[in-house]
């Protein structure tokens, strides 16, 4: 498990590195075997990000696929670039409390616009906590939930 961390921590440090961006990337392990990834704020925020965390994403997989071919223990990988995800799920889960109260208020079931994985997750774990029932509908980019009141 730690030389997975220490080779994906490497790699990530080295692909920044082609960008100009000598940073210390800190790596940590999440109980479902997941390597976070953080990469601290910097000049590069904006591009490193991308638009709606596309490049990101794009780092994730590169690091992900590298741990794969090279046949490591761990090959799930979460980047956060300057707590931009975790910004986001904060914003997000305040929004789905909102959504959850206007369900509950209309009793009346509410598609929600499609999602990635990491934003369908946080609102999934917040309906959870309020008692709606969520369902994910759609197949790729158009996948959405389905927000209703349990019955």
């Amino acid at each position: 498990m730690e030389e997975s961390i220490t080779y994906a921590k490497k790699y990530l440090e080295d692909l920044l590195s082609f960008f100009g961006l000598n940073t210390d990337v800190r790596a940590t392990n999440s109980d479902d075997e997941v390597i976070e990834l953080h990469v601290p704020s910097t000049y590069l925020n904006g591009f490193l990000i991308g638009q709606r965390g596309e490049t990101m994403h794009a780092l994730q997989f590169l690091v992900s696929s590298a741990l794969k071919s090279n046949e490591y223990e761990i090959t799930r990988v979460n980047v956060d670039v300057a707590e931009y995800k975790a910004q986001r799920a904060s914003r997000l889960a305040e929004q789905a409390e909102e959504w959850i109260a206007e369900v509950k208020k209309s009793g009346k079931p509410m598609s929600l616009r499609p999602m990635n994985a990491s934003d369908r997750r946080t609102v999934h774990k917040v309906a959870n906590e309020h008692g709606v029932k969520t369902e994910s509908v759609g197949e790729g980019r158009d996948r959405h939930i389905v927000l209703s009141i349990e019955e």
